[in-house]
């Protein structure tokens, strides 16, 4: 599912925005929070007035007023959604947006001015923030890579979910979400990054199964020759050859990484790097994010 889909989640009857946001956030669908942090003069909404608008432009709960701010803040969510950045928009009378020398739609001192047009004439200042899905951090194996990466990953910022035998499972401390085995869901609502660190022990079975879902990133832990060694035995199984084009091997960035952890280390900040410059869409290639 992409972020601009949303899941069929009404909002119930009497449930309150906490609630509401809860359950956005476990059903990993996107939404945004307009809050209302000023209004001078007679306004439909008054300071602290709130609403969840889903990636879609609807409302699911709360309100900020009426068509007077309607426009503008819809237009503000789903510019925070695409890019992840907070926006603040000042939805003024006409006059006095001449009286700052800033026309309606312009951005300023980061805020971004919108005309009123209803009849109260008053001003409302709107805080857009983008609450976005955790993007998810798929390891398949448990190498000591894998143990590594499971450390480090949810330090900056992603869902775990464990993929390797029941019997293994115990290397992992704590996991969001484990499988036994390879078995991947083939859709999700979250960014996923994939990372088979199998090292030697099902390294065939968890490829095949990493390619045969949707991903951001597909990782192979080993050598390019180990890599090209398993994509034949894969081809020779009938594994479509694009999907196998998506595998980067060896995984990582080339820091010179020996260790477990380097090596986990160097894999995080690839990926990292391919998730920011999807975000930002425009990142230095020889940068980290």
């Amino acid at each position: 599912m992409t972020p601009s889909q949303s899941l069929d989640l009404p909002q119930r009857e009497n449930e309150d925005l906490h609630d509401l946001m809860s359950r956005l956030r476990r059903a990993g669908e996107p939404f945004s929070l307009a809050t209302v942090v000023r209004t001078i003069s007679v306004t439909a909404a008054k300071a602290g007035a709130k609403a969840v608008i889903r990636a879609d432009g609807s409302i699911a709960g709360g309100w900020i007023g009426g068509g007077c701010a309607r426009g503008a803040v819809l237009k503000a969510s789903r510019e925070a959604l695409a890019d992840g950045e907070t926006r603040l928009v000042s939805i003024q009378p006409e006059e006095l947006l001449k009286d700052r020398g800033v026309a309606a739609g312009e951005e300023k001192d980061g805020i971004r001015f919108a005309s009123n047009m209803c009849p109260s004439q008053g001003t409302m200042d709107i805080f857009v923030e983008p609450v976005l899905p955790r993007p998810s951090l798929v390891i398949l194996g448990a190498s000591p890579v894998a143990i590594a990466l499971a450390d480090l990953g949810p330090r900056v910022g992603f869902d775990l979910t464990v993929c390797a035998p029941s019997e293994d499972q115990g290397a992992f401390a704590a996991a969001n979400e484990r499988i036994e085995g390879y078995a991947l869901p083939v859709e999700t609502t979250a960014c996923r990054y994939l990372v088979v660190a199998t090292q030697g022990r099902g390294d065939q079975a968890a490829l095949k199964a990493a390619v045969s879902v949707g991903a951001e990133h597909v990782a192979f832990v080993g050598s390019h020759r180990k890599a090209e060694s398993l994509r034949a035995k894969l081809l020779a199984e009938g594994v479509d050859p694009a999907a196998l084009d998506r595998v980067k091997a060896p995984a990582g960035l080339d820091l010179g990484a020996i260790t477990p952890e380097e090596i986990a280390l160097s894999i995080l900040a690839e990926i990292l790097r391919i998730r920011r410059k999807d975000q930002r869409g425009n990142v230095n290639e020889t940068a980290y994010a």
